[in-house]
């Protein structure tokens, strides 16, 4: 079963936070994503993710199942030549089943298609958090060797434990040259 991808709607907002808190700060049998021994608190708020969708330069792409029930959820900031991305959160109920896996490659197509001059995507993963850096760079992300603090100002968790964001950056490039050969092959 696949995901219905869409961007996300007013209506959305109540099942998303409930959805990216669970996935950030919660666990469950099928978790592998939370950071509940690392960070307390929520993750986000409803009024933070109101102001999250109203800058001119956020989108939040949502997943859906055949229920519509929104399972998964991944943000993008446009920067001047890349897009971060970040709010990447999987109902802990449907994990390891490729839903991730799936609305990040939906991601980084859409992103291809529809913001041509970007070059790089970037992410920012927590240090302690060894299994998802080797996650993202399976998926083609580097470990740029950049590092910051966590940003408690923001309103995103206490930290447990000393904590940092590692950046990881992946060359859209490659990705959009080799989907240009693909599509020429078709031709």
């Amino acid at each position: 079963m696949s995901l219905k991808i869409r961007k996300v709607k007013n209506s959305d907002l109540e099942q998303l936070v409930k959805l990216i808190n669970i996935a950030y700060r919660e666990q469950s049998e099928r978790s592998w994503t939370t950071e509940k021994a690392y960070v307390q608190g929520d993750r986000i708020g409803k009024v933070q993710l109101e102001k999250e969708l109203q800058q001119p330069n956020f989108e939040l792409l949502v997943g859906e199942l055949d229920n519509d029930e929104i399972v998964a959820c991944i943000g993008l900031s446009l920067n001047d030549d890349c897009i971060e991305i970040g709010t990447f959160a999987i109902d802990p109920c449907v994990q390891n089943q490729g839903y991730g896996r799936e609305l990040l490659n939906y991601a980084e197509l859409y992103i291809s298609q529809n913001y041509p001059r970007v070059r790089d995507l970037v992410m920012h993963v927590l240090d302690v958090r060894t299994e998802l850096l080797a996650y993202y760079q399976r998926r083609g992300y580097q470990i740029t060797g950049r590092k910051s603090e966590y940003p408690i100002e923001a309103e995103v968790g206490q930290p447990l434990i000393p904590i940092q964001l590692i950046e990881m950056k992946k060359s859209l490039l490659r990705h959009k040259k080799s989907h240009d050969k693909l599509e020429q092959s078709w031709l």
